[in-house]
């Protein structure tokens, strides 16, 4: 007789594997925005210095 479907496993690794698809996607963006900045001449946004009252 097969075994009883494991419903929690088999949804946990449907969402182990959608955030790894967000993670290598959001990965993607980066890239293309740090050569976007590249091709522009930017540097990376530093930290404002904070103001004195």
């Amino acid at each position: 007789m097969p075994f009883k479907p494991n419903y929690n496993q088999r949804r946990s690794e449907r969402r182990q594997a959608q955030q790894k698809r967000h993670e290598e996607k959001q990965q993607r963006r980066e890239e293309k925005a740090a050569q976007r900045k590249a091709a522009r001449g930017e540097e990376p946004p530093t930290e404002p210095e904070p103001a004195n009252s």
